[in-house]
């Protein structure tokens, strides 16, 4: 069976000097490969870093929404030489974020839509990252020319914007909150998600699944993601992982036999 972290931090400072410990830990929980992914000019260094350190992890880089106010001309630039350099899977992760609103939100928004239109030069997926505003989201992955796919991390969304989001050239990557007991709209929305849409993660060193819930979240965990997300659908395990690991490869043009 194999299993891949399509969203960690591996780049964060709870996780630095000892990556290969946890990389090792993740493969003995049957996790063979990883994202990580940047959200600003240091942890996109970061995530660059390890993606040539360790052949299994792959860097996923871009502004977020905390840090979009400072996205200009000379960090496009910079952003599009990195991607150039290899290991970059997708442009993320990007977005909107209107609970911390960092950055201001019109600022957010002409953001989020330009580094989409630099994935799509790029020919590369996006990853996203959205809280509290799913309408602004929506609307500009609507308008968006999404040839190249986009993933919705840590999903957290019910029924009705699942439904919207799926009409759209979108994949939905669930996190260690659909362990939860009571997230009951991302029960919902992990049961109506086809398996070929479907993702799993941990965004580690946040949102750590049960039974491990209250203590730092790891690659390794995304197994247990995995087990919530079979159990909601009623399958097994190896099927999830089978069919969530197809899914990775395919959208972020992975090949199966590196890992």
């Amino acid at each position: 069976m194999k299993i891949y972290d399509n969203h960690t931090h591996l780049n964060d400072k709870p996780f630095a000097g000892k990556e290969a410990d946890y990389i090792q830990k993740a493969r003995d929980l049957d996790v063979v490969g990883m994202n990580c992914v940047g959200q600003d000019p240091e942890m996109n260094l970061g995530a660059l870093e390890l993606a040539k350190r360790f052949a299994n992890v792959k860097a996923i880089i871009g502004y977020c929404p905390d840090v979009a106010k400072d996205y200009d001309q000379a960090a496009e630039d910079l952003l599009v030489e990195q991607v150039k350099g290899g290991q970059v899977v997708a442009i993320g992760e990007i977005g909107l974020d209107y609970y911390w609103d960092e950055s201001p939100r019109d600022v957010q928004r002409k953001v989020f839509a330009r580094q989409i239109e630099v994935a799509r030069d790029l020919q590369l997926p996006v990853n996203i990252h959205t809280r509290d505003a799913f309408a602004d989201c929506w609307q500009i992955l609507k308008e968006a020319d999404l040839e190249y796919g986009a993933v919705l991390h840590s999903y957290n969304g019910g029924a009705e914007w699942t439904e919207k989001f799926l009409d759209l050239n979108v994949n939905f990557s669930f996190s260690g909150v659909v362990s939860f007991k009571k997230a009951a709209e991302v029960h919902e929305s992990a049961k109506l998600v086809p398996l070929d849409r479907l993702l799993v993660e941990t965004d580690a060193p946040f949102l750590t699944p049960v039974p491990y819930r209250g203590r730092q979240n790891e690659p390794g965990y995304v197994r247990y993601v995995a087990q919530a997300v079979a159990d909601l659908k009623g399958l097994d395990l190896a099927e999830v992982a089978e069919a969530t690991y197809a899914n990775t490869m395919r959208i972020y043009g992975l090949n199966a036999e590196e890992f």
